[in-house]
């Protein structure tokens, strides 16, 4: 039995083109930011440099500080000034990008009965995000994040997917061994070598899947319906 059952959430409790979504997520975000002054090409690009600076992280600032800091600097503003804006977007525009994402009805029963086979259910999402945008995407999945013990965002973390520091730093807070975690996702790269590299046992979630020719997975694989009777037999 594990302890942890790690969850991955774009692209495997919440179907999707990973590549669209975060397309459609700029557009959006642009066209918003563009009301209050903001050039959306420049915008974007400074996004993109904050997303890319907060996967590299070193661990010695939050992935949310480290986004906010290469962001303003792209931009040559403190865009953090504009955070009622940046709300009003996750609380409103945001959701029009549901649209380009699927819905997984066994989702639902997939955490339900991860909750019945470990002691700690984890949300384990790329910590690029703040909150509201993650409680936001759990919505559209039919899940809340009182469903889960922890939901990893860009204020809770300091490094990201694939660094197996990430999945280090989960398993820790809780106390358990790496070898008492698994994690299931869509990603071959990101969620799944990245966890093998911290001694964490991963699903690959077939669905969606994100390949990796140099980080192929010989191990656990099939579908979210397979992966769901997997789980039931743990």
């Amino acid at each position: 039995m594990k302890k942890a059952i790690l969850f991955d959430l774009d692209g495997t409790l919440l179907p999707m083109n990973t590549g669209e979504f975060v397309e459609t997520y700029f557009r959006l975000l642009g066209k918003k930011m563009m009301e209050f002054g903001y050039d959306p090409i420049k915008f974007k690009v400074g996004m993109w440099k904050g997303v890319e600076a907060s996967i590299r992280n070193d661990g010695t600032m939050l992935n949310e500080e480290r986004f906010w800091l290469v962001l303003n600097d792209c931009m040559g503003r403190d865009c953090r000034e504009d955070s009622e804006v940046f709300e009003a977007f996750y609380r409103n525009e945001y959701h029009q990008a549901k649209g380009v994402c699927g819905f997984n009805l066994l989702a639902v029963d997939a955490v339900k009965l991860a909750r019945q086979k470990a002691e700690k259910v984890i949300l384990a999402t790329s910590p690029l995000y703040p909150p509201i945008a993650i409680e936001g995407r759990l919505s559209w999945a039919g899940l809340e994040v009182s469903d889960f013990d922890l939901v990893t965002t860009y204020n809770t973390e300091r490094f990201c997917k694939p660094n197996p520091a990430y999945y280090m730093d989960i398993a820790a807070r809780f106390g358990y061994a790496p070898e008492e975690c698994v994690m299931i996702g869509n990603d071959e790269y990101e969620d799944i070598w990245g966890a093998g590299q911290a001694r964490i046992e991963g699903y690959l979630v077939t669905d969606d899947l994100i390949p990796s020719e140099k980080y192929p997975h010989a191990g656990l694989r099939g579908t979210f319906a397979e992966m769901l009777e997997w789980l039931g037999k743990l």
